[in-house]
């Protein structure tokens, strides 16, 4: 257990924000965090969860509170039946190298959410999902130590209430719970799913003859990396707005006004419209303002090309908020954390 004071937060989060910590814990078993969360003198302080610092966006230059990061780690099957394999994974492992992990195993599923970035404790919070598949499709349960009692609770797909890049763990149990494990039911026998985005032309660009999960990852990877920058070059959050739902009579009228509008049908008789595409048809991709801005392949994207503050970040957002409600009378949401 290392317990740190007044720790920089710059190097533990994508967007590259210089907060400070008031106190700074790093905790690698469910052991280690009861026995922290027992000692007194932290008790009555703000607890904030962090994993791997990818979905997040710090506008306060001091956290008043203890960042707690959950460095859980082990991958290991639970067990099989004819069909599945069920695969537990610590909170705290890389999401990217899990999915990795399940291809190498050949466990089909998740082969779709390659190079997505943040740990694995984060994937059932923000019920994480790209190309045509979520989290929740695979979920089996989780594991989370609840703050108030120290004690264990399994959750059930039910339970945690998935929706669009949300879960019950955004809602009302934020910052009630830690995530310790998540556990899939993953696929002995793949359904590829190729039809969401650009995959299939990509397979076509590769030369790839023969389907599998491992030529869906690698297209998912290089697709991603053409559209999205390298938060390691570039600070980012990854698509920082999620993609809006209208009712059908709404989407129809603006597409009497807007005909290239884009927007995906969904069973509830809603359309998902495409929230960068909103953004840039109001001139915001690729425009900067000081050293914060909306990047230049990928309007959902802002990012932070040296020193911004998370309050500058935060600003930029509204503003983008502000010109899509004002130019075809949709809100945006955002679906980064604000601390």
């Amino acid at each position: 257990m290392i317990i740190l004071e007044n720790h920089p937060l710059g190097k533990l989060n994508t967007f590259g924000i210089d907060a400070v910590a008031r106190f700074y814990v790093e905790l690698s078993s469910t052991e280690q965090m009861k026995e922290f969360l027992q000692k007194p003198e932290f008790k009555n302080i703000p607890k904030l969860i962090l994993g791997g610092g990818s979905n997040l966006l710090f506008t306060k230059q001091v956290l008043d509170c203890v960042v707690l990061k959950n460095n859980i780690r082990g991958i290991n099957k639970v067990r099989e039946d004819k069909e599945h394999v069920y695969v537990r994974s610590g909170a705290g492992e890389n999401w990217h190298n899990f999915v990795m992990y399940c291809i190498e195993h050949n466990y089909a599923g998740i082969e779709n959410l390659s190079l997505i970035p943040g740990n694995v404790g984060a994937g059932p919070m923000q019920n994480i999902g790209a190309y045509g598949v979520e989290l929740k499709d695979v979920f089996q349960e989780l594991e989370a130590l609840n703050l108030a009692d120290l004690k264990t609770e399994i959750f059930n797909r039910e339970q945690c209430e998935f929706g669009y890049r949300e879960s019950v763990f955004k809602k009302q149990a934020r910052n009630k719970y830690i995530i310790t494990s998540v556990t899939f039911c993953l696929n002995k026998t793949p359904t590829f799913h190729t039809s969401y985005g650009a995959i299939n032309q990509e397979l076509e660009a590769m030369g790839v003859s023969e389907l599998s999960i491992a030529a869906i990852s690698q297209a998912v990877c290089n697709i991603r990396r053409s559209k999205l920058p390298d938060p390691a070059v570039i600070g980012n959050a990854g698509s920082f707005f999620k993609n809006p739902e209208v009712d059908e009579q709404k989407f129809a009228a603006l597409k009497t006004q807007f005909p290239a509008i884009v927007g995906y049908p969904l069973d509830n008789k809603k359309v998902k419209l495409a929230a960068g595409w909103l953004i840039e048809q109001c001139g915001w991709k690729g425009k900067i303002l000081g050293e914060a801005g909306v990047h230049d392949k990928q309007a959902l994207v802002l990012v932070n090309y040296g020193k911004a503050t998370g309050k500058e970040l935060y600003d930029l957002s509204q503003r983008v908020l502000d010109s899509v409600k004002e130019k075809f009378g949709v809100e945006l949401e955002r679906e980064v954390n604000i601390y």
